[in-house]
């Protein structure tokens, strides 16, 4: 079975297309199932949309929900439309936005870090001028944030672990395997899952998120894993799958996951 739980749409400001555009091509690209998981609105402002570019409006968030769910409808029968969201931990912010999805019908929901000391994961410039002990300490909190992400009860699948390589590929030397170790435990024990997301090709380093290492030390601790594309254009829905595929079972896993109802359901590899 072929599916991706992780792509985006314009609502969120960064990405092209809308929702049916990306599950058209999910079709095309013989998935059985496609998940929608835009970049949640930020609650913890007062403003209906304080980063334009990064998440949706607040007044979209409504507007989002019952697009996905008449979509499944409607595709019902061709694919299975999953209705998931891309959710920042803040933990400040934490219950509020736990509130916000109480009564939401997700089937499932992406839990990210994007911001680590109040800078963005993606800042090019944000190991510049840092010693060694202060990239460990960057690396530290990133992993630490993680880690509270999942013992938060908040999410089903932690998006790409290691993203914070994506515009600085050394990320991935900073000794901190303690701490990677700590955290992937911790998402083992907590019964979520850890994403293959392939949109890391797109970005400096040229590579998946998670890297083989994580991915070894992941199937090591028990860790179940699902796939995302991270797709912010239809035409990459499902892109490297069967790479992906692959490269799991070479690493040892038996078997992948997604989601229905909050549920996981397992798929062999």
């Amino acid at each position: 079975m072929k599916f991706d739980l992780h792509t985006h749409h314009e609502r969120c400001g960064h990405a092209d297309g809308m929702i049916e555009a990306y599950i058209q091509s999910a079709i095309q690209g013989g998935l059985q199932a496609i998940g929608i998981s835009d970049h949640s609105p930020y609650f913890g402002s007062e403003e209906d949309q304080p980063f334009p570019n990064i998440a949706m409006a607040k007044s979209a968030f409504p507007g989002y929900i019952e697009e996905v769910l008449r979509l499944k409808e409607k595709y019902s029968g061709q694919i299975e439309v999953l209705l998931g969201v891309e959710s920042d931990f803040f933990p400040d912010y934490a219950d509020v936005y736990r509130n916000y999805y109480a009564n939401i019908p997700f089937d499932y929901i992406i839990g990210s870090v994007h911001h680590v000391g109040g800078i963005s994961i993606f800042n090019k410039k944000r190991f510049t001028k840092l010693n060694d002990e202060q990239k460990f300490e960057a690396k530290r909190d990133y992993y630490d944030l993680i880690r509270q992400s999942a013992l938060s009860g908040m999410f089903d699948v932690m998006a790409h672990i290691d993203a914070m390589k994506a515009y600085y590929p050394p990320f991935s030397d900073i000794p901190a395997h303690q701490e990677i170790d700590a955290t992937l435990r911790t998402i083992a024990e907590c019964g979520v899952s850890v994403e293959i997301n392939t949109s890391g090709k797109m970005k400096d380093v040229g590579g998946w998120y998670p890297s083989d290492d994580i991915l070894e030390r992941a199937c090591h601790f028990g860790v179940n894993v699902t796939f995302g594309s991270d797709a912010h254009t239809p035409t990459r829905v499902g892109d490297d799958w069967e790479l992906v595929r692959t490269r799991l079972k070479e690493i040892g896993f038996k078997q992948w996951v997604f989601y229905r109802s909050r549920r996981p359901v397992i798929v062999p590899l």
